[in-house]
């Protein structure tokens, strides 16, 4: 059976120790109680507390909104490490957006472009995301038309693996064009 004070019992570290009431802790008159070899029902707290400690488990509040709120008969740091387990999942599942940036000049030359374009197509088939930018330098910016058909070449030369987001925009001194991989690109690597 767990002691610590949950909430509040700074560690450490400076963190609160435990997210959940436990035990002695938990401060309503009644819980409904659920776990294993339990009969479900509503308990006062004194008689939750007696059958978790006839089990030498804890009793651990899972959902303290509910009405009455809920509460499991279990070895907590059991609880504890499931609860990690299912976060470390969620994590590992969730998508990372990667964004590669590829720069070019507004006279940028044909091997140069093809050199840029061979990257951004193992980029997208990677599932990254393309920043592609055309960098006017002092009074490079007259070319503003040069390097809108740049970025339009661009992206017509990766229609196949990825679609436009957002079409050539100048901000400030650079002309910006966004692409994101074709969800069948993206999958299957070659």
């Amino acid at each position: 059976m767990n002691n610590r004070n949950p909430r509040g019992n700074k560690g450490e570290r400076g963190r609160a120790d435990e997210p959940y009431r436990i035990n002695q802790y938990i401060r309503v008159p009644k819980v409904r109680l659920v776990g294993d070899n339990v009969e479900i029902g509503v308990y006062t707290i004194q008689e939750a507390l007696k059958i978790a400690q006839e089990q030498q488990l804890d009793l651990v509040e899972i959902s303290p909104k509910a009405d009455p709120p809920v509460c499991k008969v279990i070895d907590y740091s059991k609880f504890k490490y499931e609860q990690k387990k299912k976060q470390k999942e969620l994590k590992a599942k969730a998508q990372k957006v990667v964004v590669k940036e590829i720069r070019f000049g507004p006279n940028t030359d044909d091997h140069d472009f093809n050199f840029k374009l061979s990257h951004a197509k193992n980029f997208l088939q990677e599932g990254a995301k393309i920043k592609a930018y055309v960098h006017f330098v002092g009074r490079t910016i007259v070319f503003k038309e040069r390097g809108e058909i740049l970025l339009l070449k661009f992206a017509q030369g990766l229609e196949e693996w990825g679609k436009v987001e957002q079409l050539p925009k100048l901000e400030g001194k650079r002309m910006i064009l966004l692409m994101s991989p074709k969800p069948t690109v993206a999958k299957k690597k070659p």
